[in-house]
């Protein structure tokens, strides 16, 4: 304990591709990001190759290469698992479902495996960086669900619904946010969502030290406030909450300057994380 520290690494971010110095506190000042690395984070994703070379053709082969090798390669050296068929259908399953519940029991009857079995194979496919689970947030809400975690693919570029690629892109950087803050001594901080039995839902909540701080709504194009956030907000007495909007234009204003429901543009909000 205490030789050495534990850094997590992540894809490529909106933020990076403006400055790459470590931040003296979480947020950074709000920055443009150019167009171009901006679009090829959206068509090709933040793993090094793709973005780099920019190139539709190449990315698909990458993608296509990326899940077999986590497939034939990874799981196989870190699990005995006999029938590898299986696996690669329910990861194809999940590649098809990101940003979206997961509930395990129908996703067992889909692979025709045992629930555990579909449990344990998730949380497999998690360690080996394939997608991620952010659980329901519950403390101090009422009728909140507790058990249904969202899962979200770690390469937002294989996603095809655009609304669902907005999400997941959205969940990409938080996570890279949360995981760099408590790595570089800021705090304790999580990534959860929130849904109740009404069916109200904000698809996240970044807490710190354990307190609710901010919520966000990842939308592609809708600039019509949610009423979630506003309702979330005062269950959760979180200082901020963001409605992130993809197709909207930089704005130079700090976000975190609103303690209202606001909606802000994609290319600002996700400036000022890491």
């Amino acid at each position: 304990m205490g030789r050495y520290l534990l850094y997590h690494m992540h894809p490529w971010s909106v933020a990076e591709s403006i400055r790459t110095r470590l931040p003296e506190r979480e947020l950074h000042a709000p920055a443009e990001v150019p167009d171009a690395e901006w679009n090829a984070l959206w068509e090709h994703g933040g793993f090094p190759e793709p973005f780099l070379r920019r190139d539709s053709r190449f990315s698909r082969r990458w993608r296509s290469l990326w899940r077999d090798q986590l497939s034939r390669e990874d799981v196989r050296d870190l699990a005995r698992i006999a029938d590898l068929g299986t696996m690669e259908t329910l990861m194809q399953i999940l590649a098809e479902r990101s940003a979206r519940p997961l509930v395990y029991a129908n996703l067992a009857g889909e692979v025709q495996v045992a629930v555990d079995t579909a449990k344990r194979w998730t949380g497999l496919l998690t360690g080996i960086h394939y997608g991620f689970l952010v659980r329901p947030w519950f403390k101090n809400v009422a009728k909140a669900l507790r058990k249904e975690p969202k899962w979200f693919l770690r390469d937002w570029s294989g996603v095809d619904d655009e609304g669902a690629r907005a999400e997941t892109f959205v969940a990409c950087h938080l996570l890279k946010a949360v995981e760099g803050w408590t790595d570089l001594g800021f705090g304790d901080f999580e990534l959860r969502y929130l849904r109740d039995k009404q069916k109200r839902e904000v698809d996240f909540l970044i807490v710190r030290d354990r307190k609710p701080w901010f919520l966000v709504e990842a939308k592609l194009s809708d600039t019509h406030l949610s009423a979630s956030l506003a309702y979330y907000q005062q269950q959760t007495k979180a200082p901020h909450a963001f409605q992130v909007v993809m197709d909207l234009p930089y704005e130079p204003a700090d976000c975190f300057t609103t303690h209202r429901p606001v909606v802000v543009p994609a290319r600002t909000f996700l400036s000022q994380l890491l």
